[in-house]
């Protein structure tokens, strides 16, 4: 492969037609489902879909099919075919729903506000995922500029993988034909541990999301007169907790929501440590003199990876500072995350986690839980040599150091459903969401040149694919 001419092709393509499309989906909130109930009356999801469809016709090739599939009260599902001209069938993952707007944003940025500030694009979704599709199609039309043989690809595009991915099983048993049995999966919506290297991912973490919610009373009462006999609901909903994680350490108590660890993921994060240092943690937007739950890096690298972890990610039933009296509250209600590890079943936990809050309330209370789509980690299967030795000249080629591995504590459920769905496929796991790039949080943004060079990447490993 002439690598000069590719970076080229794929550095103008991203600068004249990625850059530009990417800021006006930023600016489209298109949340997910899960976040916009309404998002069917409310058109974002319909405009996305209208602005990836419009810019995929405008440069796909002739001999490449298009497919917008969306069935009645069902996200959509975009599948572009790409004819290939060697064995083998492959299949290129993203998302085009979004996380919700978060607070925090600095001064002049926002989540639906694109700004270029150097190589950073700002903005909600750019990095997780709106770029995906975008660099798919890239990668493809470079192959077909450059003349390189590939087998038959086809590019998924779903939109609520930020709720779950619930309507993904529904069209990938519908579509079963048009996808084929892919011998290898390259996936864009994973992270990278620095801008420096071509990085692949090879665990994700489960999730379980639900809302803990503990009511007491049927309405509020004055604190004086009550505390004391009345016990508080946020009290209540702490002790439940506590019946889930220990406070002090951030270890979960149950055994049940542990597994055991790969040797091989713990030699290759001892790996990933080596190389990144400090930078692993000094990463994270620290407030002065806080520092982590644990000393040794490697070690919490395994936390964010391998074990599962517990967030309150939002509340209810908590009036804000300045509206607050002296009120004895008749509920609280909790968002509650819990990341599992990838081999570790999700409605397993669910169930175990159902019986650990629910039994035997504190005080009689009223406890109930709201379950989200649960989903299950993934942990990927030994690589091939062809596939190794593919990422390994990819990274050196493109950006001139080896590829590393990393796990990642985020959720993809696309994975875990098509590792079981297709066992002896490959994968490609990797993605953009580098150092401080904060996606789901404030001024989440996208490394342009890294995303480039990530697209450049991806190309190479596709060229390599056995003929």
């Amino acid at each position: 492969m002439k690598i000069t001419e590719m970076n080229s092709f794929i550095h103008q393509f991203w600068q004249e037609e990625i850059v530009p499309q990417l800021f006006e989906y930023i600016k489209i909130p298109n949340k997910s489902p899960a976040f916009d109930p309404n998002w069917k009356e409310n058109g974002h999801m319909e405009k996305v879909l209208n602005l990836a469809m419009h810019w995929v016709k405008f440069h796909a090739e002739e001999d490449w099919n298009i497919h917008v599939f969306q069935s009645e009260n069902r996200t959509p599902l975009i599948l572009l075919e790409i004819p290939g001209n060697t064995p083998g069938n492959i299949l290129m993952y993203g998302h085009l729903d979004k996380q919700p707007e978060m607070t925090g944003w600095k001064q002049g940025l926002g989540p639906w506000t694109p700004i270029l500030d150097g190589d950073k694009l700002y903005g909600r979704g750019g990095a997780d995922d709106g770029y995906a599709i975008f660099a798919s199609v890239c990668s493809l039309k470079a192959m077909k500029k450059l003349n390189i043989p590939h087998p038959r690809t086809v590019i998924l595009i779903e939109f609520c993988e930020e709720s779950g991915s619930p309507d993904l099983p529904f069209y990938v048993k519908e579509q079963k034909q048009l996808i084929g049995s892919p011998n290898l999966v390259i996936c864009l919506d994973s992270g990278a541990g620095n801008y420096e290297q071509f990085w692949l991912t090879t665990s994700l973490r489960g999730l379980i999301g639900c809302t803990l919610r503990v009511d007491i009373l049927n309405e509020g009462i004055h604190s004086g007169g009550g505390s004391g006999i009345v016990p508080s609901s946020f009290r209540i909903a702490r002790q439940l907790l506590s019946r889930l994680e220990d406070e002090s350490t951030g270890l979960i108590i149950p055994g049940a929501l542990s597994v055991d660890i790969p040797q091989e993921r713990q030699t290759q994060a001892k790996e990933t440590i080596a190389v990144l240092g400090d930078e692993f943690v000094d990463a994270f937007p620290w407030v002065k003199n806080s520092y982590p739950v644990l000393k040794d890096p490697v070690d919490l690298l395994i936390n964010n990876t391998w074990r599962s972890m517990l967030s309150v990610t939002g509340a209810e039933g908590l009036p804000k500072i300045k509206d607050s009296g002296n009120v004895l509250r008749p509920y609280t209600a909790l968002k509650l995350s819990l990341r599992l590890p990838p081999t570790l079943e999700a409605e397993k936990a669910q169930f175990l986690l159902e019986d650990l809050l629910l039994s035997n309330p504190p005080y009689g209370a009223n406890v109930s839980l709201k379950f989200e789509e649960p989903a299950s980690g993934w942990n990927a299967p030994p690589l091939q040599l062809w596939l190794e030795n593919a990422v390994q000249k990819a990274s050196k080629n493109v950006y001139g150091k080896k590829a590393l591995y990393i796990g990642e504590g985020g959720t993809i459920p696309f994975m875990a459903m098509l590792g079981e769905a297709f066992p002896e496929a490959q994968f490609v796991i990797t993605g953009v969401l580098g150092p401080q790039s904060n996606a789901h949080g404030p001024n989440e943004f996208i490394h342009i040149p890294y995303a480039e060079k990530l697209t450049a990447s991806v190309t190479s490993i596709i060229s390599e694919f056995p003929k």
